[in-house]
């Protein structure tokens, strides 16, 4: 007896039946996938009557259409077969394809194939559901529809279930929007995907394990009488998609991304600053490359008012005895020391530190200045990347060279030790507006080849 599923009637509804086709004989590239079914319908004497849907799996559909590569090509194939990769771990990689399917593999499948062949999905599911609707009502005389299958994982959930990926004369999605519910509330969000609600449920009788392709479901009263808009029409348009980018592409755009929004932010909100941020990107700066296998980098976090306030004073004390000593006059002095005031205002505030244990005391003052730089291009290498960090999460930030002319009124406020050398400060905070991202710039602008 064939497997077979039948719902309970119910009030206002009728059953629904799902009967497994057993009889279809192994497939091969070229044979005649609807005269297979159709004869193994006829020899278990299962007759089609309008209304019926002719579930098939994916498997005999791509063996038929001959969609089928040696085993050893299935990474080559993945690869023909995806569009995007949305996520990977390990060998495992999630795909979006060519079809818009996200599926793990792009559906390329080792399991019900000959051996030394791995199977890919149909090329047009729906064109292959269209050809089997119309082969099977020309030989059967009736009013049907056709789902063609293939097995998915699914986010946030464990396990398998079959989806619908090509079809035919089904009403593949039933939207319920604008009608009300069993209380009498308007539905708002509400559109069930009835043709992937059939697949799982034909699975029922079907199984991978158990070799049977094909059942057929009656009575779920979704046959139309045109071919319809097919599977097609579930694959959600990536404008509406909330997930439309997977891990994969959502950190390279990420990074991407992060470079382009490093911006000088010099206006901010009042909004706390999360120190968990701040640590996070600190983190990241310190990854930076440096010579000797040392660490240089020192980053001093301003987290008491006082000292904040007795550095900047000091600071500006200094500024206004050097812009004397150029000969500048009281307003335009005024005028300068004003752009100090970004230290004063922003939220947070980081002096970046220099530290030069480890470096090479050379007898000549040629490879002593080598030494230094090598080590300053470190620190710069390492702000950047805090700066950076910071733009991906969220927070801006504005580089300020003032501390650089002080270093020893900043040791002393500070108590740094003398081998500690201020590399400016790092304004941060929250944006008042979100910075647009830097325009690019042509590369071959600042490229020169010899």
């Amino acid at each position: 007896m064939s497997p077979s599923w039948t719902s309970p009637e119910t009030a206002g509804s009728s059953a629904v039946s799902i009967v497994a086709v057993t009889s279809i004989p192994e497939v091969h590239a070229g044979d005649d996938l609807g005269q297979l079914i159709h004869a193994a319908m006829a020899a278990e004497e299962l007759q089609l009557v309008d209304g019926d849907v002719i579930v098939v799996t994916s498997k005999v559909v791509s063996k038929a259409e001959g969609r089928t590569r040696p085993a050893t090509e299935r990474l080559q194939a993945i690869a023909d077969e995806t569009d995007a990769v949305i996520a990977q771990r390990g060998d495992l990689q999630i795909v979006r394809t060519h079809h818009g399917f996200v599926m793990a593999a792009a559906g390329v499948d080792i399991s019900n194939a000959d051996d030394g062949t791995v199977l890919l999905l149909p090329q047009d599911p729906d064109a292959s559901a269209r050809r089997l609707r119309k082969q099977l009502q020309d030989l059967s005389g009736k009013e049907i529809g056709v789902i063609v299958t293939d097995t998915f994982g699914r986010p946030w959930r464990d396990g398998l279930t079959d989806v619908a990926i090509g079809a035919a004369g089904v009403v593949v999605l039933d939207d319920h929007r604008g009608r009300r519910d069993t209380f009498g509330r308007a539905l708002e969000s509400t559109v069930v995907a009835t043709a992937d609600e059939l697949a799982a449920a034909a699975d029922v009788v079907k199984g991978k394990a158990r070799g049977i392709p094909v059942a057929v479901v009656r009575g779920s009263g979704v046959v139309s009488k045109d071919d319809g808009p097919g599977a097609a029409a579930i694959v959600r348009p990536s404008r509406d998609d909330l997930f439309t980018m997977g891990t994969h592409e959502a950190h390279r755009v990420g990074q991407q991304a992060a470079i382009s929004l490093r911006r000088t932010i010099r206006a901010w909100t009042d909004a706390p600053v999360n120190a968990a941020d701040v640590r996070a990107a600190v983190s990241d700066a310190v990854t930076a490359p440096a010579p000797h296998s040392t660490t240089p980098w020192r980053f001093v976090h301003l987290t008491s008012t006082t000292t904040r306030d007795a550095l900047l004073q000091v600071m500006r004390e200094r500024w206004i005895a050097d812009l004397r000593a150029d000969g500048l006059a009281d307003e335009a002095i005024a005028k300068r020391v004003a752009r100090g005031d970004l230290l004063r205002h922003c939220p947070e505030l980081l002096i970046p530190v220099l530290v030069l244990d480890g470096a090479h005391d050379y007898p000549d003052t040629r490879r002593r200045h080598a030494e230094r730089d090598m080590f300053v291009l470190s620190m710069g290498a390492a702000v950047q990347s805090l700066m950076v960090s910071l733009a991906a999460r969220g927070l801006g930030s504005a580089w300020v060279s003032s501390t650089l002319f002080c270093p020893e009124d900043v040791q002393a406020v500070l108590d740094l030790p003398r081998r500690w050398w201020p590399m400016g400060a790092i304004a941060l905070g929250y944006p008042l507006t979100r910075p647009a991202p830097r325009s690019a710039r042509d590369a071959g602008d600042f490229i020169i080849d010899r």
